[in-house]
């Protein structure tokens, strides 16, 4: 099967392809609000139809929570598992959106067009990049050069909750050489990325009490604890004058990047400066003997989400709070244990705690971190192929956020996973007016075309 023809069927449908992606832009699976139950169903039997479409025996696999998407296709060649997630993320706030978000529509700006919508770039776009590729290989050669199953999640905005175990129950049927995952972006919005390594999550929320009720300041200030101060005492601690974090044994597993990679990564010319400066900062925090892209891709993090306690309304009250609480996310990196850790942390806290103070603690997940087996020969084909549809060297990249998919593929199925996507910086997944380039949507299409055509 040759290569060329695909991509020039890929060129020659793009416009047919982003009627496609607009249609499914226009259902509102918003899969964390009850509300919106029908239309993630909705959306997983418009997938199903439009695999159908291309020759895909696609069904949908109904969970006690929202629809998975299930499909196989091709008889010969290497066996790929694909996975997306059709569900987004609620739409608030509503009036900071220039438009309807369900009501997408191709803009011109001044960096080329852009269609915006509700899930344009995390993940439908994405996803369909993927879809479209399989459609023009399929149109071209009237099959596929691999052996395809997929699978798409509805419930990825919302913690998916049913995919465990479903992965569980479909070992079988999800059995593949290796999985591809399209929910990442391209390095500094211009050099095409596979993920190799991403952190883990970890959070801890902790709630210190003192005494049995809020008290007057006035009475009992400079006699009773205050919880307040306290939490800000032991959170403080967290770092030490260089930045490293303070929990004992908080490094003990930390698995350092070889030599290779860190090279490789100062050969990205990724700029600090601008970096910081598009968020208005300047100067970077965190350990002071690491550059900022190893401390984001490489380097495990301790971070205050979130402090509450006392009155924080309009005017004053002069109380001395019960309760002081506070949300502390922590990002991980291959070799830490983060069960292991949630008990050094909550240990460290109790040890600092005076009298007439407790703490209790409530978690908020707890998943490893991901590195990928860059040595199988797929990711060396598909870096050759992402570098020669984009014009420069495709990075093996890190990642600063949490996937934790990766993981579960790894865990449940046995499979490594490749990670590529073309989500730009600017994209604002999550916020109002999420947007995809229609080229990271075209160069996609022809990136995942050329990727089957070097892994087979």
């Amino acid at each position: 099967m040759t290569l060329d023809p695909v991509l020039a069927r890929i060129d020659d449908d793009l416009p047919a392809a982003l009627d496609r992606l607009t249609a499914l832009l226009r259902i509102p699976s918003i899969s964390t609000d009850p509300a919106h139950d029908v239309d993630v169903t909705r959306a997983a039997d418009w997938l199903v139809d439009d695999l159908a479409s291309i020759g895909v025996a696609a069904e949908r696999h109904d969970t006690t929570g929202h629809p998975m998407v299930y499909g196989t296709v091709g008889a010969t060649g290497p066996r790929l598992l694909f996975y997306g997630h059709y569900d987004v993320q609620p739409v608030d706030p509503i009036e900071l959106w220039d438009h309807d978000p369900f009501a997408p529509a191709i803009a011109e700006t001044p960096q080329g067009r852009v269609i915006r919508g509700r899930g344009a770039s995390d993940d439908k776009g994405q996803l369909m990049t993927f879809v479209e590729a399989c459609r023009a290989w399929t149109a071209v050669h009237g099959a596929l050069p691999a052996r395809i199953t997929f699978l798409f999640e509805g419930e990825e905005e919302s913690g998916s909750p049913s995919l465990v175990p479903y992965l569980r129950g479909h070992r079988d049927a999800l059995d593949a050489d290796i999985a591809l995952i399209c929910d990442t972006g391209l390095f500094e919005d211009r050099v095409p990325a596979i993920i190799t390594r991403l952190r883990g999550l970890l959070g801890e929320e902790v709630t210190i009490q003192a005494a049995s009720r809020d008290l007057h300041s006035g009475s009992y200030g400079g006699a009773a604890r205050n919880p307040n101060e306290v939490l800000a005492r032991i959170l403080a601690n967290l770092r030490d004058d260089a930045g490293r974090i303070t929990i004992p044994g908080f490094y003990d597993d930390v698995a350092e990047p070889d030599a290779d990679t860190l090279a490789q990564w100062a050969g990205l010319g990724f700029d600090a400066g601008a970096f910081l400066g598009a968020v208005g900062l300047s100067v970077p925090a965190g350990e002071a003997d690491r550059s900022p892209l190893e401390a984001i891709w490489a380097r495990p993090t301790a971070e205050i989400n979130g402090m509450w306690g006392g009155y924080a309304g309009a005017g004053f009250k002069t109380v001395l709070p019960a309760q002081a609480a506070a949300k502390i996310s922590f990002r991980l990196v291959p070799g830490q244990d983060p069960l292991k850790l949630r008990a050094a942390f909550r240990d460290w806290v109790r040890g600092q705690l005076p009298p007439d103070c407790t703490a209790e603690f409530a978690d908020h997940g707890a998943s490893p971190a991901s590195q990928m087996a860059t040595g199988r020969p797929e990711f060396a084909a598909a870096r050759a192929a992402l570098s020669d549809e984009w014009g420069v060297e495709a990075a093996f990249a890190g990642a600063g956020g949490s996937i934790p998919i990766a993981g579960y593929f790894k865990d449940i199925l046995g499979l490594d996973a490749m990670l590529v996507g073309f989500a730009k910086d600017d994209d604002r997944i999550h916020s109002p007016n999420e947007k995809y380039d229609v080229a990271s949507f075209h160069k996609g299409i022809r990136s995942w075309a050329r990727i089957l055509a070097a892994l087979t």
